[in-house]
């Protein structure tokens, strides 16, 4: 290996080539001290733009409107599951949405708790890994493209004494399924990928705490991929270049439900006293298309009830033999079974009787019944016994 060029905050560059990707972290060191280096094109080191430790909030998000994020990326390539690639560039163009500040106090918790929970997560990831997670509380932004910034969680010092990024995340134990199979949330891992682009490092740590123990924690290794990071930095000068400095809406790319919430967060609620709307003879072609959507959904949705039907009538042969039973099985040859048939309750609030007699007890007036009874059906799968030698 060659020897290595440390900076002032440990960026380090080498010449030693690897593959790419990810690599999901199994609670020890070892995977950690396997780390190799990949050819890193060499230049200036990140551009020190502001120190943030005492930096008020307000100049905060001025200083963020100078330029593209890390969490800004995904939406700008039409991956994040919360906002547009519009809503960026209204951010970055100073325009505030009619509705931006419900939004904000809708959301002020979880991201409070985010905030709040980033040195736990840290925590685990050292007591998980040896590393130890170091803040440096700067604006950074890269030297060669300058809208690029970064404000980083916490950086770690590799073995072999280069640099690491570490990106703490926190979120709901349903949102687990989404890193199975060692994955990571491709709206995170772009947001990774652009803090490396912009620091000059060779890997970033993510971690994320699902629950409030140790065991709805995990972490994954992202490696750095000068060919994927071309991509990211293409994608972001053009949108800097071609949106934000010349003034230009994107277009909504995004699915329908993304760009609906996008348009009202920008218009505001509905004002049944407007006058009504003259659209331009151009919009006929998208009127035309839905009504065409429309129709083909309906004779869609005759299909799928006439589905429905069947399935309902065909489950109807062995609820009955189930009788009261919420359990069973069925068995034939290598084809077996398991069903059950639940009860699903729900709680029946007696709002009346409360309001009546004791509005501060709960309790006497709740009553439990149940609404429904859920229906399974799965395939037993068997292990294959290997033949005898």
């Amino acid at each position: 290996m060659d020897k290595m060029e440390v900076s002032d905050i440990g960026i380090a560059r080498t010449t030693e080539t690897i593959g790419t990707g990810m690599v999901a972290g199994n609670g020890g060191i070892d995977d950690v001290n396997n780390i190799k280096s990949i050819n890193v094109i060499s230049r200036k080191e990140p551009l020190e733009l502001v120190d943030v430790t005492t930096l008020p909030k307000n100049d905060w998000h001025e200083w963020r409107r100078k330029g593209i994020g890390g969490s800004d990326l995904a939406a700008i390539m039409g991956v994040s599951p919360w906002s547009t690639a519009r809503d960026v560039y209204y951010k970055k163009m100073g325009i505030v949405g009619a509705l931006d500040h419900e939004s904000d106090k809708e959301n002020w918790v979880a991201k409070k708790v985010g905030h709040l929970l980033e040195p736990l997560v840290a925590e685990i990831f050292a007591s998980q890994t040896g590393f130890e997670p170091y803040e440096i509380r700067k604006m950074f932004a890269h030297p060669d493209y300058p809208f690029m910034l970064a404000n980083l969680d916490y950086l770690v010092t590799l073995p072999d004494g280069r640099t690491a990024i570490v990106e703490c995340k926190t979120s709901n134990i349903h949102a687990k399924e989404k890193w199975a199979d060692d994955a990571v949330p491709l709206n995170y891992e772009l947001q990774c990928r652009h803090y490396m682009a912009v620091m000059n490092v060779d890997v970033v740590f993510i971690a994320c705490l699902f629950g409030n123990n140790e065991n709805d924690f995990l972490w994954r290794r992202i490696d750095r991929c000068l060919d994927f990071e071309a991509d990211v930095i293409d994608a972001e000068e053009h949108f800097w270049n071609n949106h934000v400095l010349a003034g230009v809406e994107p277009p909504y790319t995004e699915s329908g439900n993304q760009v609906l919430k996008s348009i009202r967060n920008f218009y505001g609620h509905g004002d049944t006293d407007a006058d009504s709307v003259i659209l331009p003879p151009s919009t006929m072609t998208a009127l035309l298309t839905l009504e065409h959507l429309k129709a083909e959904k309906s004779k869609a949705k005759k299909v799928v009830d006439a589905l429905d039907d069947k399935i309902t009538k065909t489950q109807s042969v062995f609820v009955e033999q189930m009788g009261s039973s919420c359990k069973a099985v069925c068995k034939q040859g290598d084809d077996e079974f398991s069903i059950t048939y639940n009860p699903v309750y729900q709680e029946d609030f007696n709002k009346e009787g409360l309001k009546a007699n004791h509005p501060d007890i709960y309790d006497k007036f709740v009553t439990k019944k149940e609404k429904y009874r859920r229906l399974t059906v799965k395939r037993v799968v068997k292990k294959k016994v290997a033949p005898a030698a």
